[in-house]
């Protein structure tokens, strides 16, 4: 992960922010030597999001517990931005 301070990364945004949509690159912007925020493509948030809610899922499988299941027409709405199904 590329980290650059706050303030030498604005006069360099424009760059910083394709290579972190096209390039797929994490840049951390710092603050006083901490990072403050991470930059990143929106695939990877993405990803990221797709990723934990596997893992949520996982989890609750393995606990029994089977709250938060729905039909495959209330995701198939959902990801299509249609609202939960009735």
């Amino acid at each position: 992960m590329t980290e650059i301070a706050i303030s030498a990364a604005r006069s360099q945004l424009g760059d910083l922010v394709r290579r972190a949509a096209h390039g797929r690159e994490r840049i951390a912007l710092t603050d006083h030597g901490h990072v403050a925020a991470v930059m990143v493509s929106p695939q990877v948030l993405e990803d990221y999001e797709d990723s934990l809610a596997i893992l949520q899922y996982e989890l609750r499988k393995a606990r029994g517990d089977n709250s938060g299941r729905k039909t495959m027409t209330e995701a198939r709405a959902e990801l299509l931005g249609e609202g939960t199904a009735a």
